[in-house]
Order: structure tokens, then C-alpha cells, then sequence
């Protein structure tokens, strides 16, 4: 005789919505617009995971790739930290952030790499990508066959810089497995990851990365900035001998994605005292790809909604409660909040001076600093003269170009504010500014994002600024 006699009798309704349930728990679905992951960094071990396969836009976390590359390069002997690269008119193309140094200009692998890391300049990433692949298809097909060497099986380059692009694609997961491969492969060369701020003439840019200088033991690696993507950061900081790598995608805000950073780290570090209650989540390797299309959060970052344009100097704190913290501090609230460490004001530190031109040490090297200064404020005299006599110098009409802050594509605005002494001088404006343009123009922008259209020039009245500003928004003050 058997237990059970008789079988319950289910209806075939029931039997239909049970199978609908599972079919939609089998999707792939993003549950919310926001990648997060956390792991050891020695290790590999997951602490934390949300959305971490789910395929994203990079942005300008690229640039840890093309960092990864060229000091690879520079560790097996092709070129030196010392070598001298030039500035090509493609490199001086690109969309801002940007050094913006003319074509011709030479420059060090060493300072490129600073410049890059620090300032995320677009025009350095393509120097370094030309010096060491010979092109940008050429360092993007480097870029992807270290990508695929690594295990970054959802990662896939076309650019060294992140300008938008469809075909750029990566995961929470990849640039973690990215930024171990920085750790175990180049630890010589592992200053280029957190340098607080750099100096260029009298111009001091601190590092986008807002731990830099903020959160204890923060130290590395990289921010980025599309309105497709989001904002986004890898980081990573040591305590107690323990470094762990924190992956933030599609944060609301440059504070946000810091404050998030912030709040992964602070749970993994005192995440000790509560291991039993955590399920084991593998190994950052191991975790399964998901087969989707990267979303778009254009509308949401860059849209009519927002109250400010989009950009890496965006200061807004999102999604943070009354006491600083989010959902993923459930159980061990960290003593320090992180939305105060990140709110407050950087450690004191001497930025690092770059330059133009080769090596230099010692006096050499204040006598380059203080000429790159003198050099700047020769070009601020002279703007400042020009627009007392109300005339545009050449210079002045290179800053005509605007760059779209959500796309990364130029637009011309021509400034009509100041008033003409003669009517000759308002006719040349317009044409001063178009032939400025081309100068811009060979940035690829993403296929699906549409260039503003350039502002015509109006008789007496000022011109509209340009919407938004560039993907790695150059910025206003330092601290981006």
C-alpha cells in the first residue's frame, strides 16, 4: 500500500501560470538600471553580486585597459616610460576630456599615462594607443586579445578612451577580473592607478575618483561617464593587508557611484564577523555571463528630466537614506558613513607635475613647470585683451567649439555677446567658428545618439549654449 493514495488534482490554469513563473525567473532581466560587485582581490572571491554579468557600456573605464596594455608593453622592453610619442591630429580630435595640446606636440609615455588616469584625456588615450599599437584599430585589437587572455568573455574594444560606441561593451565581472590582472600583473607600475591630482602649468586636476584622498586605504583605479552607461567606477582599497575590488555601473551621479563604492567596500571589510550568514558566491571567474543587449540609460542620465546636465563634476548624492547608507548595509553599518567621507574635502597632497616634451628631473623639471605656467597665463593676457576690444583671437574661436556632454560630438556656438565695433568684425565671427569645427569633427560619435545641431549666429542676441558637454566632462574645478 502506498503512502499516498491519491493524488491532489491540479487545474490546468494553475498548471499554466506555475510554467509562465519559471519561464519568466529564467530570463535574463536587469532588474534595476545598476551593476554592483564586490570580491577579493587576491582571492577572487565574490562578496557581492548584482547584475555583475549583465553586459554594459564602459565609458572611460577603458582606459584601465589601455593602460594595462601599454604598460605591458612598456614591461617586456617595446618602449620605455621615457619614450617620446606625438600628438596626432586624430588624437587632438577627440572630444573632451582632453589635455587639448596641438598636433606635433611630444609628450612621454609617462605623462600621457598620468594624464590619463588622472584627467580620463581622451586625446592621451589615442597618443599612447598610436605609440603602442600603431593605430586605434590596431591597440583595439591588442586591447581585445588581452581581454580574451584574461577570461573577459563579455568585453569587446573598438576605442581606447570609451567615447560612445555600440560595439564597446564589458561587465561589472570583466572589469573585475580587469583590475586583478592590474594587480597581479603590474604591481611596479601600480601608482599610475591612484595618483591624487596632477599639475599642468598652474592648471591642478585631482582625480576623478572621488576615494582618492577620501576613503581609507583607497587605492585605485578608474571612473567613466557616458549618458548610455551611466556613471561608473572600478575601485579598490587595502586594509589590514586585505584589498578588495569594488565594481559600481550606472549610478545616478559622480558622488553616487563614490558613495556606492564606498558602501561595498566598508561591507566587505567588515563582512568578517557575519560569514556564516553568507551564502558562498564562487569566484568572480566563475560567475555565468548573461546574453543580453547592454541598456541605455540616456533618457535617465542625460534626458529633459534631469535637472542638470549630466557629467563627471555632477556633485548630486542619489539613492542614499537619511543616515547615509543604503540596502547594502543591512546588517554591519559602517562606523564612518561613507556619504560623509566622500562629501568631505580631499587629503592635503602635492600634485604631480606633468608636462610636455622629454624627461626631465630636478631643475629641469621646475624650469618645464613654470614655462607650461608663464605659457598659460600668456594665453589668458591675451584672450583677456582680445575680448576688452571686442575681437575674437584665434583662440578664442578654438573655444567656440562646445562638446555635447551627453554624446561625446561637437557643436558650434558662436558667443555674440560681445558687441562689434564694426559690422566687418560681426561677419568674420561665423566664419572664424565654421573653419574651427573640422578640428573636432573626427571623433566617431555613437550611431545611436544624434549630434546637436550647430547654433546659427543672430543678429544682437547671445547664442544658446550647447545642452550638455562631453562624455568625460572636462572640469570646471578640479575634483571630478
Amino acid at each position: 500500500m502506498h503512502l499516498f493514495t491519491a493524488q491532489p488534482r491540479k487545474s490546468p490554469i494553475i498548471w499554466t501560470f506555475v510554467a509562465a513563473l519559471i519561464a519568466l525567473t529564467a530570463l535574463p532581466r536587469l532588474a534595476s538600471a545598476e551593476a554592483l560587485l564586490l570580491i577579493e582581490a587576491d582571492s577572487g572571491k565574490v562578496l557581492q553580486a548584482e547584475n555583475a554579468t549583465y553586459p554594459w557600456h564602459p565609458a572611460s573605464v577603458t582606459k584601465i585597459m589601455t593602460a594595462y596594455v601599454t604598460l605591458k608593453a612598456v614591461k617586456e622592453g617595446k618602449l620605455t616610460l621615457d619614450s617620446l610619442l606625438t600628438v596626432s591630429p586624430t588624437a587632438a580630435a577627440q572630444s573632451p576630456s582632453k589635455m587639448g595640446f596641438r598636433p606635433g606636440t611630444q609628450i612621454t609615455v609617462d605623462n600621457a599615462l598620468k594624464m590619463m588616469m588622472v584627467k580620463s584625456a581622451n586625446d592621451m588615450a589615442v597618443v599612447l594607443a598610436e605609440g603602442v599599437g600603431g593605430s586605434i584599430d590596431g591597440f583595439s585589437e591588442m586591447m581585445n586579445a588581452n581581454a580574451q587572455r584574461l577570461g573577459m568573455t563579455q568585453t569587446r574594444y573598438v576605442n581606447p578612451n570609451g567615447l560612445p560606441a555600440d560595439e564597446q561593451v564589458t561587465s561589472a565581472r570583466d572589469l573585475a577580473i580587469l583590475a586583478r590582472a592590474v594587480i597581479r600583473d603590474l604591481p611596479e607600475y601600480e601608482y599610475f592607478v591612484h595618483i591624487p591630482a596632477i599639475r599642468f602649468g598652474k592648471r591642478v586636476t585631482h582625480n576623478f575618483n572621488k576615494l582618492i584622498g577620501r576613503y581609507p586605504g583607497a587605492d585605485g583605479f578608474k571612473t567613466g561617464f557616458i549618458c548610455a552607461s551611466g556613471y561608473n567606477l572600478v575601485a579598490s582599497a587595502t586594509r589590514n593587508g586585505r584589498r578588495l575590488i569594488a565594481v559600481v555601473l550606472g549610478a545616478n551621479s559622480g558622488q553616487d557611484r563614490a558613495v556606492k563604492a564606498a558602501q561595498l567596500l566598508e561591507r566587505g571589510f567588515s563582512a568578517n564577523t557575519l560569514a556564516w550568514l553568507t551564502p558562498s558566491l564562487g569566484t568572480v571567474d566563475n560567475l555565468a555571463p548573461i546574453d543580453a543587449t547592454p541598456p541605455n540609460l540616456r533618457d535617465e542620465m542625460c534626458g529633459p528630466k534631469r535637472k542638470r546636465p549630466a557629467s563627471d563634476e555632477d556633485e548630486q548624492v542619489a539613492s542614499v537614506i537619511a543616515n547615509g547608507e543604503t540596502a547594502l548595509s543591512m546588517f554591519s553599518p559602517p562606523v564612518l558613513r561613507p556619504v560623509d567621507m566622500i562629501a568631505a574635502a580631499p587629503a592635503p597632497t602635492e600634485p604631480v607635475i606633468v608636462y610636455t616634451g622629454p624627461t626631465r628631473t630636478g631643475a629641469a623639471l621646475i624650469a618645464a613647470a613654470a614655462q607650461e605656467a608663464e605659457q598659460q597665463a600668456a594665453e589668458g593676457k591675451k584672450k583677456k585683451t582680445a575680448k576688452k576690444k571686442g575681437t575674437k583671437s584665434k583662440d578664442d574661436t578654438k573655444e567656440a567649439v562646445a562638446t555635447d556632454k551627453s554624446n561625446g560630438r561637437t557643436s558650434v556656438t558662436i558667443d555674440t555677446t560681445a558687441k562689434p565695433k564694426a559690422k566687418s568684425q560681426t561677419a568674420a565671427k561665423p566664419a572664424a567658428a565654421k573653419s574651427a569645427a573640422p578640428k573636432h569633427s573626427a571623433a566617431k560619435p555613437d550611431a545611436a545618439d544624434k549630434p546637436s545641431a550647430a547654433a546659427k549666429p543672430k543678429p544682437k542676441a547671445a547664442a544658446k549654449p550647447a545642452a550638455n558637454a562631453a562624455s568625460e566632462a572636462k572640469p570646471a574645478k578640479p575634483g571630478t
